[in-house]
């Protein structure tokens, strides 16, 4: 007799649903996240089960991991993909574990990738990258709008990222309580400064870029670390069968339903990778600012639209384009793109 588990997983705890091959139920229960509890629960079961599902929640890796090791068929449920009957009225943690069971058993479960265990180390140490370039960011807006305020000019942020010369203090010195302004700002600045290219370091020694991933460095605005984070977050580009389901995967795809062209409503615009969204959105940035091709593309977009719009359309030809130089591993032609 076959045997279909779901796992609904909260940070403390999990919901355990077994049902058979003709959906009866026949085992539930509530379990702390503990490895050894929920392998010993397991076990009476372990030679019966033909797959088990697993919500993609924030911490789903040590589950899964845990299960896999054990030679459990594990499956990753896509919750954006997970459709409920509308005229519920009431749900709980019962009823998404059998829920997520159920709809492996039917062969109707929306699946999501399971990223190797052996490579998530360095990418989440590239996305703690771009959080702290994010953060670092959010300290330059800052600095540049004081600077501004109280001296009529703004500084470029390569200049208050120089780690060798202090350009910031001159500017605020005529004020003590701007000074001190300046001196924390250039400081915390600099030390995101050092932690990040700490991590460059550390990651551009321990990973590189492979085929077909080698020729996202032709892309317009996409260096060794930007490619190494979209090599990472993409993983097999062959999971992906069109530039359309990529390109929505990146967050670079408008989110909305029109009916007689008129809006209606949009949909999940979270759903996606936000660290390719970002990836690209970066790549966009110093296209726009380096390369001829794509800074007449963006303002040809300016002159329709407005900045942010300019932007996304930019970075959804990039995005778009990365997906034909991983599926092809052709280089970048600009004069197929910005057209």
């Amino acid at each position: 007799m076959k045997l279909y588990t779901g796992f609904d997983l909260h940070s403390t705890n999990n919901y355990l649903a077994i049902i058979d091959e003709k959906g009866k139920r026949v085992y539930k229960r509530r379990l702390r996240n503990d490895p050894e509890s929920i392998l010993t629960t397991l076990m009476p079961h372990k030679d019966n089960i033909a797959g088990m599902v697993v919500e993609s929640t924030y911490n789903w890796y040590w589950l899964v991991d845990l299960l896999m090791e054990e030679g459990y068929k594990v499956h990753l449920a896509n919750p954006a993909g997970i459709q409920q009957y509308k005229g519920l009225k009431y749900s709980d943690d019962k009823h998404d574990a059998f829920w997520l069971a159920e709809m492996l058993r039917l062969g109707i479960l929306p699946e999501g990738y399971i990223y190797p265990k052996e490579k998530r180390p360095i990418r989440d140490l590239l996305r703690k990258r771009g959080h702290l370039v994010r953060l670092r960011t959010s300290l330059i807006l800052s600095l540049q709008n004081t600077i501004s305020r109280n001296n009529g000019f703004r500084m470029t942020a390569n200049d208050m990222k120089a780690l060798k010369t202090d350009h910031v203090a001159p500017l605020l010195q005529h004020n003590e309580d701007l000074a001190l302004v300046g001196q924390v700002s250039k400081e915390s600045i600099d030390f995101f400064t050092r932690k990040i290219r700490e991590v460059e370091g550390v990651v551009l020694k321990r990973i590189r870029l492979e085929d077909p991933y080698t020729s996202l460095l032709t892309v317009y605005g996409i260096g060794k670390i930007l490619g190494l984070t979209i090599q990472l977050e993409t993983g097999p580009i062959e999971r992906f069968k069109k530039p359309g389901n990529y390109v929505s995967y990146c967050r670079k795809v408008s989110s909305k339903w029109i009916s007689n062209n008129k809006k209606k409503g949009k949909g999940n615009v979270k759903s996606g990778n936000k660290y390719l969204a970002w990836a690209f959105s970066e790549a966009a940035e110093l296209a726009r600012r380096s390369y001829p091709e794509a800074r007449a593309y963006y303002n040809r977009k300016m002159q329709k639209t407005n900045r942010m719009v300019a932007h996304n359309a930019l970075s959804h030809k990039l995005a778009k384009a990365a997906y034909y130089i991983m599926k092809d591993g052709v280089s970048f032609m600009p004069e197929k793109i910005f057209v």
